[in-house]
């Protein structure tokens, strides 16, 4: 099973698109920006999606990489327990 969070998704998952995932990253800023856990991968089909995106076409926007980071520091603060 898939989390889909729009009709307007393909359903892929995260063993579907590992094989995109990979790829030789050459500029040092990127590749510390894309060294984070596995986990994160796998559980944020948008961290995917940049990934995949910059191995692709070999850049990303100012805008892109300042949600990739934001959306990396958000998963790895603990979750508060809901009251």
């Amino acid at each position: 099973m898939v989390l889909m969070t729009s009709r307007n998704q393909f359903p892929l998952c995260y063993d579907c698109e590992k094989k995109e995932l990979q790829g030789e990253i050459t500029d040092p800023k990127m590749k510390e920006m894309f060294d984070i856990p596995e986990e994160f991968y796998k559980n944020n089909g948008f961290l995917r999606s940049i990934k995949k995106n910059y191995l692709r076409f070999g850049n990303l926007s100012e805008k892109q990489i300042e949600v990739f980071k934001r959306v990396v520091e958000d998963m790895k603060k603990p979750k508060s327990p809901a009251k």
